[in-house]
């Protein structure tokens, strides 16, 4: 197993956590020591992040969640995902619906999830602004979806600090091209097995809003609106969204 990974807590269940795009394992350095307190829980840097190695061909994120669980011997996990990583989890559940055990998915999309326009010309700039890595690292926050992060010193220097590192992994892939399952998930959300809460801050991109409603609406999932939140609830509201985890996990 070829990413980098962490290991905190004990249990008899396994909680593995998947971040999202232009992030790290960074991402849950508030609501992790809250997991741990009750089960164990796996981090890891998906693959041309943090500290795991870049991608050589195209990516399958899917089969690296795969090959996380065989590593470490798990039948099944509960997966949590924020943002891509959520993604992730959702077509992980439809491929591998044997292996997981309950879903949380934090402000997340899905494929064949079309971005509002707005939102594809912000991604757009970013990426027009290579190689400059500190104007792609501005234009990566200049979104109202991390207004509430920015509106914090402390979460808006660890915000920048990951987003840079990681805009400048970005440098190393021999690949940016990803493989993922098809049908796209969007068409098949009702085959989800697992029972699945998802969390979404009020001040969120809008543009996820009717997905989170349509999640909200499968017989088998919960969804918890994350009041006076962004992008980021596991920064700026860790006690709330760890409560609603763990209540959640504990049913």
């Amino acid at each position: 197993m070829d990413l980098h990974y962490e290991i905190y807590g004990a249990g008899d269940e396994t909680i593995v956590l998947l971040h999202g795009g232009g992030t790290d394992m960074r991402t849950w350095q508030f609501i992790l020591p809250r997991l741990a307190a009750n089960y164990r829980v796996i981090a890891f840097d998906g693959r041309g992040a943090g500290q795991s190695p870049a991608p050589v061909e195209p990516a399958n994120y899917v089969e690296d969640v795969k090959m996380v669980l065989d590593h470490f011997g798990l039948e099944k996990a509960i997966l949590v995902g924020h943002s891509i990583g959520g993604q992730i989890a959702v077509d992980f559940d439809l491929t591998y619906p044997e292996r997981v055990s309950k879903l949380v998915l934090i402000a997340c999309s899905v494929t064949g999830f079309q971005n509002a326009p707005d939102i594809e010309e912000r991604f757009q700039r970013v990426l027009a602004a290579a190689p400059d890595v500190e104007k792609m690292t501005e234009f990566s926050l200049d979104l109202p979806s991390y207004d509430v992060v920015k509106a914090s010193p402390h979460h808006l220097e660890l915000m920048t600090e990951m987003i840079r590192h990681n805009i400048q992994r970005w440098f190393d892939w021999k690949s940016g091209e990803s493989v993922w399952p098809q049908p796209p998930a969007i068409e098949r959300l009702d085959r989800l097995a697992a029972p699945t809460l998802f969390m979404i801050g009020t001040l969120d991109r809008p543009d996820l809003f009717p997905l989170a409603e349509q999640f909200g609406q499968l017989p088998n999932a919960r969804l918890v609106w994350i009041d006076g939140t962004d992008h980021m609830p596991m920064f700026t509201h860790p006690d709330e969204v760890s409560h609603t985890i763990l209540q959640f996990l504990e049913e």
